[in-house]
């Protein structure tokens, strides 16, 4: 039996306009971690179309709020980071998702098969990929839910079956 994407996909999604702030990114992602049971860490862009046009993600809002120049700090003891760590912040939640979303997106079909995911989320460095029909999204993949679905075909070890 072929598993795909549409076996492991995750059918209910919620998802950011471009226009909105990173702040109001960040209540989504609680509101949609509530509402799923889980901790969401990333969620599809859509345009006034519902097309998908970028992705945001956890990674994406503290690659902006981390000092460019924090490499070169080494041991400056005189740096005030609790003040630092607050500017960053409040530069950061006036910033649209637009702005800060990834828009080179690797996207998968319905019918693409699981070990096709697993070896485009590992060679990829990605931890979700949207399931698209032409310009319709169907839903999401998560690393963590192709995982599971892994362990479980590994943990029915063939020995046992034939018992």
């Amino acid at each position: 039996m072929k598993i795909t994407a549409r076996d492991v996909m995750t059918r209910t999604y919620h998802t950011l306009r471009p226009h909105q702030t990173v702040a109001e990114a960040v209540r989504l992602f609680k509101t949609a971690s509530r509402v799923e049971g889980r901790r969401i860490y990333g969620m599809m862009v859509t345009d006034d179309q519902a097309h998908l046009v970028g992705l945001v993600s956890m990674y994406d809002i503290m690659l902006f709020v981390r000092p460019k120049h924090i490499s070169v700090w080494g041991m400056i003891e005189d740096i005030d980071i609790p003040d630092l760590v607050d500017r960053a912040c409040e530069r950061t939640r006036q910033v649209k998702v637009g702005d800060i979303m990834s828009t080179e997106l690797v996207s998968v079909t319905a019918d693409t098969h699981i070990l096709t995911l697993l070896d485009i989320m590992i060679t990829k460095h990605v931890r979700r990929i949207p399931v698209l029909e032409a310009d319709s999204i169907l839903g999401m993949v998560y690393i963590s839910d192709l995982f599971f679905h892994l362990l479980d075909k590994l943990a029915d070890a063939p020995e046992e079956a034939a018992r």
